[in-house]
């Protein structure tokens, strides 16, 4: 009797991680759930919808991971722990694959998360006063970005070429003698209060409440670097269940999702 236990035991336990490895296998194939790493808003938001209303149809069936913290999605994508994500734009991963020497690639764009200049004291670009205080995120991906918004309207010009890898040093002219203070993207809405206009992330405007149509400037979406983008490891790019998320988060319906949900705060990239 003992011994009929132990291999019934072992049998359930062989079947088990069977089934453990099928999943892990199957994530990004054809069969089995397709585990995606997101961030909260809007790419998690997103990623339900279509769970909810679309994957069916297609047979697809979706896991979606929630991550606090953004920086941890890409080591997870590279490690197994998820088949996909979406989160990042293409030249965050960019950076991502050369300082990690990584090979993680980009599937299809999904949507901008506009960087916009808001302001609680101006209405327009023009009321913006002589030595005015601008704030933008510190980071030099979104720093760059934040220049390029302000020269783009007129505000202030780089030196030639330098787009938007632009630092404050690439500022040749600055007809209002404006003053730039960069911060932590985060913390941009919660202080304009203190500053006379910033540059603020999509999402973190949407989070604060900042509605887009209240932004003095906003990013365009079309033939922007920045749009989010779906995630795979290299090699992945075909596996069927990728292919099938990305035909349905580039489907009509996405779009309508996302201009009927944001009003204009993220914007369909495709």
């Amino acid at each position: 009797m003992r011994k009929l236990i132990s291999l019934a035991a072992v049998g359930t336990l062989a079947l088990g991680l069977a089934a453990c490895g099928s999943d892990d296998d199957s994530s990004s194939s054809g069969s089995g759930t397709l585990k995606v790493g997101a961030s909260a808003v809007p790419h998690a938001q997103i990623l339900e919808y279509v769970k909810k209303n679309l994957a069916d149809k297609e047979g697809l069936k979706l896991d979606v991971q929630v991550f606090d913290d953004y920086s941890l999605q890409n080591p997870a994508l590279d490690d197994g722990s998820v088949g996909a994500n979406f989160f990042q734009h293409k030249p965050y991963l960019d950076k991502y694959n050369s300082e990690n020497k990584k090979d993680l690639v980009p599937v299809a764009p999904v949507h901008l998360e506009p960087l916009g200049l808001h302001s609680k004291k101006d209405k327009s670009v023009a009321e913006i006063k002589d030595g005015a205080t601008i704030s933008f995120p510190n980071d030099a991906t979104n720093g760059g970005r934040a220049l390029k918004l302000l020269a783009d309207n007129g505000l202030i010009k780089l030196k030639d070429g330098v787009g938007v890898n632009a630092t404050e040093k690439d500022v040749v002219e600055n007809p209002k003698n404006l003053k730039f203070k960069a911060l932590d993207a985060e913390q941009l809405p919660r202080t304009l209060d203190d500053v006379d206009a910033s540059v603020i992330n999509g999402n973190y405007a949407l989070q604060a409440n900042l509605e887009a149509k209240q932004a003095l400037v906003l990013e365009k979406a079309e033939g922007n670097p920045y749009a989010n983008v779906l995630v795979v490891k290299k090699g992945h790019e075909n596996d069927e269940n990728v292919q099938k998320l990305k035909k349905l988060l580039n489907s009509p319906e996405v779009k309508k999702y996302i201009e009927d949900n944001y009003q204009g705060s993220v914007l369909p990239a495709f």
